[in-house]
């Protein structure tokens, strides 16, 4: 098991709702990331089965239950290769902060890491698969762990786009890709009582020709993609444990949990 050595507390606004959050992250002796809502002593663990709604984030918990935007903060996770928390929030989401997940895998540093062994690195001797309507994810057996990711916007950097990227490529890249959409919805998407939160400082807008803010790096909104299924898959592995090559192709956070749980599944029946 891996933790942090000393608590941190960090206040935000959140990006759906508009309203601040606090959260408190504590040192943990028990496996997993766990999630406590108001200090309530139910705990919310962060697996695929607890997954209730992808609609938008990621969303964990029960319909009376819930934290909402959990994959920024997994991909953290993921990062620093912390896979033992428990975790107040006083509202039912997550802050945006940033918009990445930069501010958390710096909290998590600042804090310290109390390191263990790693678990062991996981091998695959057949491909994996997911398909639905519009998205599809292979993962492919490799000696190390890589994606591909593609997506295709209407915007003239997004349209069928692919970039790759492993884990000794400029991780700071990924956990710095900031969340984005078009700067059209936003209006639309308000109207419905969602993206209150959204500003310059924490969203990428797409216009017709470019972007509303100066990106961190190319093609940064693919970049935020891959972060998201990082997040999304350290709901049931760390996917850097995964020597595999995932090629993901218009995904989004439904088809990630789904294909998690077809590497669940796989795993099941190697046991």
């Amino acid at each position: 098991m891996t933790t942090i050595k000393k608590e941190i507390e960090m206040s935000g606004i959140c990006l759906m709702d508009g309203k601040e959050s606090t959260i408190r992250i504590l040192p943990s002796e028990k496996k997993g990331i766990y999630f406590y809502l108001n200090n309530s002593k139910t705990s919310i663990k962060a697996c695929p089965e607890n997954v209730i709604s992808t609609q938008n984030c990621t969303v964990l918990g029960s319909d009376d239950v819930h934290i909402r935007l959990v994959e920024h903060f997994m991909a953290a996770c993921a990062f620093t290769n912390i896979d033992s928390l428990e975790v107040l929030v006083s509202s039912s989401e997550l802050p945006i902060l940033d918009g990445s997940a930069l501010v958390w895998v710096e909290a998590f540093n600042n804090a310290g890491i109390q390191k263990t062994t790693l678990p062991a690195q996981v091998t695959f001797k057949e491909p994996l698969y997911f398909s639905s309507k519009k998205a599809n994810i292979v993962l492919l057996p490799a000696e190390k762990f890589k994606i591909s990711y593609c997506i295709n916007f209407d915007h003239p950097d997004l349209e069928n786009r692919w970039i790759s990227w492993n884990a000794k490529d400029a991780p700071k890249q990924i956990y710095e890709a900031r969340t984005f959409g078009y700067l059209k919805d936003l209006e639309k998407f308000q109207q419905a009582g969602l993206a209150l939160g959204a500003s310059l400082e924490n969203t990428v807008g797409l216009t017709e020709t470019g972007y509303t803010v100066e990106l961190r790096s190319a093609y940064e909104p693919i970049k935020h993609k891959i972060l998201d299924l990082i997040g999304d898959m350290n709901q049931y592995i760390n996917p850097f444990r995964l020597n595999a090559h995932i090629l993901a192709q218009d995904a989004g956070h439904s088809s990630h949990i789904e294909f998690t749980k077809v590497i669940y599944g796989y795993m099941e029946r190697k046991i």
